[in-house]
């Protein structure tokens, strides 16, 4: 049995290195995990012995000048035929590639090998001739390195020509081969059938998420998510640059949790010996600017929140968050059906302003629906929760089977409500408009419907991805309202927000009426890219640690 595949025994010395059976010389193991190294393991150290042996670094210095992808040789090569029958190529006569080796084969004096890129794969063509010492007849490069030290996952660098084979295959003709990195781990095979369907994949969602290094070497097709959440930050962002918006950082670290109601994470500053908190929103910052007198500023950035995780929710999530004075709540109505219209254009391939959400085609073009709470309650329970005081909606809910407590006020307990019975059902973007003044402590109070304030939530896929307000700005008014906060917190609320005492300064000092919104990043990415799972749009989401 060929060593290289099949079983190799082994054996260590004192040094915990591993003493190969041909040699006898001994390689350092691998002293971060506990458990044993695998056959392939050891090979690939054995390999990286006689790589150095050979004179040739396995970890060159890093300058490797590409001057060419897959893509562009794949998407762009052209050949014409002569008269004669002779070929003339056109472009990418002279060209570096650098990336990964994912596939090998030898065909006599010549090697077949697939080399990724991040633009995706190419077919590599080298020659033993290619490589030939006239003096020695020996070809060191090609019958050590390519032929029998090369390993699956190995980055090397070429450089050569483009051509295609008699099967038509654009290829690479290499010229130079260069070891860039030795892969010391075999990286998993994909496998798939005659027709092309992958049977057998790095396809555990928990491996996936965990090693995500290797989740998007062998799985390409997910590196599209990451792609276009990227251009959707990026649409975004020249959206609001357009607008005239300043774009700024708030703290991360702060003193108070304050600007959304959600339970924070804690730790200490050990030089001021005061205890800090990971930002839940970075609404009251952004709003001293305004106090400050920027007209309009913006931040995308990262929030924190000690709460539960499951497919829409990480602890860890981004955050767009932007303000403008002189605006009110209907600006911001148009503002978001404007720009995420352009996101979608920006990401669908035919430019049109939908997105597939699973078995639902989105038209991210406006106007979107508008309706209040109290009417989408209606609407989709019967439950007449308008007219209702605190104690008829806790026994709605006991009835309903919604889960609740007695710690729960009347906002609590109306948001419950909303979730359970008509969440769900806000497919198409929807605007849930106008919620009762409990629900909303930061929000103006509303023009001519007593009891509530002017604040809407964005919902599309029955899941809310933005929440907006006409900014409430007199300093009286919301101290009052976090008041209010306090005494939930003290019936046992833990998301109630807390009292912001240099806030409320601020806003004495005079803010002129404004507009706000926050859009969950995240969220969003999943939407444009049709995912169900938040972790699918993080490239690292949060996880219990290994056992």
């Amino acid at each position: 049995m060929n060593a290289r595949f099949g079983f190799y025994p082994y054996i260590t010395d004192n040094f915990n290195r591993f003493v190969t059976p041909t040699t006898g010389k001994s390689l350092l193991l691998r002293p971060l995990f506990r458990n044993s190294m695998t056959e392939q393991e050891l090979l690939r150290r054995e390999s990286l012995q006689k790589l150095r042996e050979l004179g040739i670094d396995p970890y060159p210095a890093p300058l490797f000048d590409v001057t060419a992808t897959a893509a562009d040789i794949t998407h762009h090569y052209e050949e014409i035929v002569l008269e004669d029958g002779s070929k003339n190529r056109l472009n990418y006569q002279d060209i570096a590639i650098a990336g990964r080796i994912m596939a090998a084969r030898e065909a006599g004096k010549a090697m077949f090998l697939n080399l990724q890129d991040a633009s995706g794969r190419i077919q590599l063509y080298a020659r033993r001739d290619d490589f030939l010492n006239a003096e020695t007849g020996e070809a060191p490069i090609f019958d050590h390195l390519i032929k029998k030290l090369l390993d699956l996952g190995d980055y090397v660098g070429v450089r050569g020509y483009a051509f295609k084979t008699k099967t038509g295959e654009i290829s690479v003709h290499v010229r130079e081969f260069i070891m860039l990195s030795k892969s010391l781990r075999p990286l998993p095979v994909v496998k798939k059938d005659a027709e092309g369907n992958v049977f057998d994949a790095f396809s555990d969602p928990e491996l996936r998420y965990r090693m995500r290094y290797v989740d998007l070497t062998v799985n390409t097709q997910y590196r599209d998510i990451f792609i276009k959440r990227s251009r959707m930050i990026k649409t975004i962002r020249a959206y609001l640059d357009d607008l005239g918006l300043l774009e700024v950082e708030t703290p991360i670290l702060q003193p108070i949790h304050g600007g959304a109601a959600a339970r924070p994470f804690k730790t200490h500053h050990n030089t001021l010996d005061m205890p800090l908190f990971l930002r839940i929103a970075n609404e009251l910052y952004l709003k001293r600017l305004i106090v400050a007198g920027f007209d309009g500023v913006y931040e995308i950035g990262k929030m924190f929140r000690n709460e539960g995780m499951d497919r829409t929710h990480n602890p860890e999530f981004s955050m767009l968050e932007f303000y403008v004075a002189y605006k009110d709540y209907f600006w911001l109505m148009d503002v978001t059906e404007q720009m995420l219209e352009r996101v979608a254009r920006a990401l669908h391939a035919d430019g049109l302003a939908t997105a597939q959400i699973g078995d639902h085609t989105i038209q991210f073009a406006g106007p979107y629906r508008r309706l209040t709470i109290y009417d989408a309650i209606k609407e989709y329970s019967g439950f007449d929760a308008e007219n209702a005081d605190e104690a008829a909606l806790f026994a709605y809910c006991k009835q309903e089977h919604i889960e609740v407590d007695k710690t729960m006020g009347m906002a609590k307990l109306l948001d419950e409500i909303f979730s359970a019975k008509a969440e769900k059902h806000l497919i198409q973007p929807t605007f849930l408009m106008d919620h009762p003044v409990e629900m909303s402590p930061l929000t103006k109070k509303h023009r001519s419907k007593p009891g509530l304030v002017e604040r809407f939530e964005l919902y599309i896929n029955g899941k809310e991805v933005a929440n907006a307000y006409s900014e409430l700005n007199d300093p009286i008014d919301q101290r009052e309202r976090f008041e209010e906060q306090l005494r939930l917190a003290e019936r046992g609320e833990e998301e109630a927000m807390a009292m912001d005492e240099d806030f409320l300064r601020a806003l004495e000092y005079g803010m002129p009426p404004t507009a706000g919104i926050g859009f969950g990043i995240d969220r969003l990415a999943m939407m444009f890219t049709n995912q169900s799972s938040i972790q699918e749009v993080l490239f690292f989401p949060q996880m219990r640690p290994e056992v």
